[in-house]
Formats: C-alpha cells, structure tokens, sequence
C-alpha cells in the first residue's frame, strides 16, 4: 500500500513540473521572441491608430504652436525688435492653410452637423462657427499686414497688433472649449463604427492635402517658424 502511494506521489511530481515547465515557457515566449513577432506589430497598429477626438485635439496643438508665433512676434513688436515678416506670414499662411482651410471645414462638414441634428450644445456649435468665420477674417489681415512695409509703418503695426491680439484672445478659449466639450460628446452623437469611419476620412483627407508626411510634415513646418524666432527650445519657456 505505502509502495502504491509512494509511486503514485512521483507521478504528480512528474506531471506537476512537467505542466509547470509548459506555463513558464508559456510566459516567457512573448519577451524572448522577435520583435517583429504578431504580438508586437499588434501593439504597433494600435498606437498608430488615431481616434477623430484625438486627431482633432493634436491638430490643436499646431494651432497653439502658431499662437507662440504670434505671443513671440508681439512681445517683439512692443519691445521695437525686429519681426522677421516671412516668419509671421508663414504663421498665418499655416494657419489659412491647416486650421482653416482642413481642420475647421473637417468640423463644419462631419462634426457641427451631427451636433445640430442631435439637437446637443446647439449653442457652443453657433459660437464655433461664428469664430470660424471670424478667425478667417483676422488671418487675412494678419497676411495684409505683416509684410516688409506694414512692419515699417507705425499705424499698420498698431493695427497688426490689435489683430494678433484678437486671434490669440479668440483661439485659446476655442481649442479649449472644443477639446474639453465638444470633441468629448462626439461618441455620443454617432454609433461606434460611424466613429471609426470618420478617423479614417480624417487620415485620408489629411494625407491628400498634405501629402505622405501628413501631421508630422505641418509640425516641422511649425518647428521651423520657432527656430526663426529663436522659441522653438522648450526650456525657453521655464521661468528663471
């Protein structure tokens, strides 16, 4: 009998560690295989993977990198520095050209309308567009004025300078109110695969316009207008 228990013990001894192996070997398959294995391109795919909220929000932070531009050429402006007035152009083409021109006409075509038939924040969707409206307005006073002979002539600065002020004071609140309210209520406005589909409009849409580079290519265009302005270092902005 204790012959029989005895050998009976080694065999779940035997099964126990055999079972044991297979879980550990289970367990560390992952970590030790190739880094182009099914696991990991997965994850890749999910990280590229840009939801409409968040794609709208990244492409406010174009707009406030431009709102840097416009804060940096002020400060110059009030201080008698010189505006080098290709760079503050720039700032205000990028904007005609990204806000304008792609960004806001995504949100006046596929998302203001949803919100309107919805019948949800009737009244932020009418504020949105009549900012909209009026931002394009402020942009192309901003390129009238910001060239070699607005920038030499005092009352086109003063001008120029009341302009830059009003978009700033517009856009900030703006992208604020849009990120913390809007772009958040979206899902509940459209089912989930209509909320899928309209990322891959957006990317699409994006890459038409801008071409294979896309996002990244607008944010170098961003980052050469900060260097032009010697504000493109973060740690610039540390206080001292």
């Amino acid at each position: 009998m204790a012959e029989r228990e005895s050998s009976r013990r080694s065999l779940l001894l035997t099964v126990t560690g055999v079972s044991a192996g297979w879980v550990l070997a289970g367990c560390a398959t992952p970590s030790a295989g190739s880094k182009h294995g099914p696991a990991e391109s997965g994850e890749q795919k999910q990280e590229e993977d840009v939801s409409p909220a968040e794609d709208l929000m990244r492409e406010h932070g174009v707009l406030r990198r431009v709102l840097f531009v416009y804060e940096e050429s002020l400060r110059r402006l009030a201080a008698g520095e010189e505006v080098p007035p290709q760079t503050l152009a720039g700032g205000a083409q990028l904007i005609r050209r990204f806000i304008e021109d792609y960004h806001e006409r995504l949100e006046e075509q596929f998302l203001f309308p949803r919100f309107e038939k919805a019948g949800r924040l009737l009244e932020l969707v009418g504020v949105l567009r009549e900012q909209h409206a009026r931002g394009r307005q402020l942009t192309a006073d901003v390129l009238r004025l910001a060239t070699p002979e607005g920038l030499s002539n005092p009352d086109s600065v003063a001008s120029l300078t009341r302009t830059l002020q009003s978009f700033i004071r517009m856009y900030g609140p703006h992208a604020a109110r849009e990120d913390t309210i809007l772009f958040p209520a979206l899902r509940q406005v459209i089912s989930a695969n209509e909320y899928d589909a309209l990322g891959e409009d957006f990317e699409r849409k994006e890459h038409e316009l801008f071409g294979a580079d896309g996002f990244e290519g607008v944010v170098e265009e961003v980052a050469t207008l900060e260097k032009a302005l010697g504000i493109y270092e973060l740690s610039s902005f540390t206080p001292r």
